[in-house]
């Protein structure tokens, strides 16, 4: 059988550089060899790209690290997505690779490639223009507010987050808009907190989101297919281990708790499977998406939290854990990821 070349692109500019290096290396292991004629390729903090010889060879000897290395022969990108015939699966995170960036390259060399296109990666990467389309689309969520860097410069700054504490209230979650994994997020509980978390999240972002803080529960569910054909896993429940789901909790010590399948009524895990493919369809994903929402028990229900169209795929990532209880294996997911990117590409020629 004549082996599809697959294309393994990962690292990247953005801050979650380190954390694409570790879902690729567990992606490649997990790659049918027999059936991909597989490329590494990593992306350095300059945007610079590299054949990551080392990587494929410890692929070879069986021998991965835990984290790929960006580093080899640097290559043309356009050479390297002129390849017949072959498939771009971006495992990278965050701007300059989930965001619409990497995909609109895609679309102008013509390459294949896995997951949503420039428009569904956009709207799903800025939470300022997710909160509007959820608004826009009756999504129930928490009460938001989008400040841009300026509205925050002299006298303007004290009067905004004044305004802030009376709308939203403490907790209050700040969010740098264009940024996953929780990086730059701050819940602040006071004022002074307030004035900290923001001038954090600044550091990654010139537009800001402002959430109220809620009691709820974490429930996300993970979406595999087509925009108008997707299905929803079993739903999964996180119980974090500090305040809230934050970097150490999902990257470094792994101490939060994952439930699969959640224990929810059998209509509320209904409810949130059929929501989550509505919220794909909506933000016109494709291929895979992770769907994440608060659960009120006692008060407003299911609110919509975010859709991450490059969800993680490290050993304790909740995505692949999701469809294997659902019946899919890593290896299985990975091919329907590659065979629905292709069926995409015939239907658009």
């Amino acid at each position: 059988m004549t082996r599809l070349p697959l294309i393994v692109l990962f690292g990247g500019r953005s801050a979650e550089h380190d954390i694409s290096r570790i879902t690729a290396r567990h992606v490649l292991g997990a790659i049918d060899p027999d059936r991909y004629r597989i490329d590494a390729i990593g992306i350095d903090h300059d945007g610079v790209w590299h054949r990551a010889e080392e990587a494929l060879a410890a692929l070879a000897a069986a021998a991965l690290p835990e984290a790929l290395v960006v580093d080899g022969p640097v290559v043309d990108p356009i050479e390297v997505l002129s390849t017949p015939d072959a498939v771009v699966l971006p495992l990278l995170h965050g701007p300059n690779g989930e965001d619409g960036t990497v995909q609109g390259l895609f679309e102008v060399t013509g390459v294949t490639y896995v997951g949503t296109g420039v428009l569904g990666s956009a709207l799903a990467m800025d939470k300022v223009a997710a909160k509007h389309l959820a608004d826009a689309m009756g999504f129930a969520q928490t009460r938001w507010m989008g400040v841009h860097r300026t509205d925050l410069d002299g006298d303007a700054r004290r009067a905004l987050l004044d305004d802030a504490v009376v709308r939203l209230g403490f907790p209050m979650f700040v969010k740098p808009a264009n940024m996953g994994s929780s990086i730059g997020v701050s819940r602040a509980t006071d004022r002074d907190a307030l004035e900290v978390a923001v001038d954090e999240a600044l550091r990654f972002d010139d537009w800001l989101v402002l959430e109220e803080g809620v009691t709820a529960r974490e429930i996300e569910v993970a979406v595999l297919g087509h925009t108008t054909s997707a299905r929803a896993s079993v739903p999964g429940e996180i119980v974090p281990a500090a305040e809230f789901y934050d970097y150490d909790d999902k990257y470094n010590d792994g101490a939060a708790q994952l439930h699969i399948p959640a224990d929810l009524p059998s209509d509320v895990a209904d409810a949130v499977r059929a929501l989550a493919v509505q919220v794909f369809r909506a933000y016109r994903a494709e291929g895979l998406a992770r769907v994440d929402f608060l659960y009120e028990e006692q008060g407003r229900g299911l609110l919509l939290n975010e859709l991450n169209t490059m969800p993680g795929f490290t050993p304790i990532s909740m995505y692949p854990q999701l469809w294997q209880a659902t019946g899919l294996t890593y290896r299985a997911l990975i091919d329907e990821l590659v065979t629905l990117a292709q069926e995409r590409a015939a239907q658009r020629r």
